[in-house]
């Protein structure tokens, strides 16, 4: 049982100048019904043309499972491999206590008003569950779509690899071709458990006048790899995340890679923060960011406390057509003994290289695209390459956009 002090979460959304930035009574919480679909190729044709945006293939080729929620509503979920567990959160907490291990245990519930209205006004969400020793090679998609105006939707979702096992997970989150104003709150714990490896690569594909909060915290065990990717080329109005992840078993990894495109009158605050705790531990943080007339704020934090811990950060940011971005990279060494570092720029494209690209050949639109598409080009190791064309695919259809 959670109980939830207003006044207090009020004075903590003050102190992060949370407060006043979204009027969550603007946005309604009703249950949205939807019909169950045995296949997503059931989905109608402009349905399937947004999720395939996001990284979703309504035909499933290629993936081990499947989890798609529309508004509310689950309309689909279900595991094509031996070892694998897709399940709605609702339906998970009903049917095994197991999962009470696992809820609200890495996110606190308290922690500022969005995670209490995951709490108090739960649509859904999934659990996906990689058993032990399980080898999910394929990638298991997930998606969050947004169909009703003005709705707020709240999803709990957990990720578990089990010890010895290997998950990847693409999941989008996207919205209907006539939503314009909506608000996305997702709380996400991940458990990665001794010598398991988990990729969770996250595609945004919102519209121009959306409200994004995810709020999550990962925890990886001895010998584990966590690899976070996140993907956010497409418009949105306020977009704000600080994914967290305790390293607390020897030798565990965790490495976040996040590349943002911000449009004119969005507002992005992305970083991300990982505790290494245990002998051995590492981590990296590398992100790109592209303004094209949108303010992004780029924050990493990396905590070493123990001895022999390795850590780097590196932050790149490109301003195209105006707007702002604040790099804030963030070190703190605790104890003797730990190695870490981080580099940090913000420019503009240099008229040379496009010069000397119109001088190959290349239009000035054409050499500014290049450049651009090399900037956003991040080399992500440990990647299966379903996962790393899903990314290639999402650079290449940012080009259009920002150009």
């Amino acid at each position: 049982m959670h109980v939830l002090d207003e006044k207090a979460l009020k004075a903590k959304d003050k102190k992060a100048g949370l407060g006043s930035d979204v009027d969550l009574g603007s946005f309604g919480t009703e249950p949205v019904s939807h019909d169950y679909l045995t296949k997503l190729e059931e989905l109608s044709p402009k349905d399937q043309k947004q999720m395939i945006l996001a990284g979703v293939d309504t035909t499933e080729k290629g993936r081990s499972g499947s989890y798609v929620q529309k508004d509310s509503a689950v309309i689909h979920a279900h595991s094509k491999q031996e070892g694998l567990e897709v399940m709605p959160i609702k339906k998970a907490l009903e049917q095994y206590d197991w999962v009470e291990d696992y809820y609200w245990k890495l996110v606190s519930v308290d922690t500022d008003k969005y995670t209490a209205r995951a709490q108090l006004d739960l649509h859904d969400g999934y659990v996906i569950r990689a058993l032990p020793g399980s080898k999910v090679i394929y990638p298991v998609q997930a998606c969050l779509y947004l169909e009703k105006e003005g709705l707020s939707q709240n999803v709990h979702n957990l990720i578990i690899a089990e010890e010895g096992s290997e998950l990847h997970i693409i999941t989008g989150c996207v919205t209907a071709p006539h939503l314009k104003r909506g608000l996305h709150v997702g709380i996400s714990e991940f458990y990665v458990k001794k010598n398991a490896k988990l990729s969770f690569t996250m595609i945004h594909n919102w519209a121009e006048e959306m409200i994004v909060r995810p709020r999550s915290v990962g925890r990886v065990e001895e010998g584990g790899l966590f690899l976070n990717n996140y993907i956010c080329m497409k418009p949105v109005k306020s977009l704000q995340m600080y994914p967290t992840t305790h390293l607390v078993g020897k030798g565990a990894v965790a490495r976040f890679y996040s590349l943002m495109v911000g449009s004119p009158g969005s507002e992005m605050d992305v970083g991300g923060r990982i505790f290494l705790k245990a002998p051995e531990t590492r981590a990296e943080i590398v992100a790109r960011a592209i303004t094209n007339g949108g303010n992004i704020i780029a924050r990493g934090d990396l905590v070493g406390e123990v001895p022999g811990i390795k850590a780097h950060l590196e932050c790149r940011g490109l301003i195209l057509n105006g707007g702002s971005i604040h790099a804030i990279p963030e070190l703190k060494g605790n104890v003797d003994g730990v190695e870490m570092s981080h580099e940090a720029a913000v420019g503009k494209i240099a008229q040379d290289e496009i010069l000397y690209l119109m001088s190959r050949g290349l239009s000035e639109d054409e050499a500014t695209a290049t450049i651009v598409r090399g900037f956003l080009s991040v080399d992500i190791p440990g990647l299966p390459p379903q996962l790393k064309a899903e990314i290639d695919r999402a650079v290449e259809q940012s080009d259009e956009d920002m150009m």
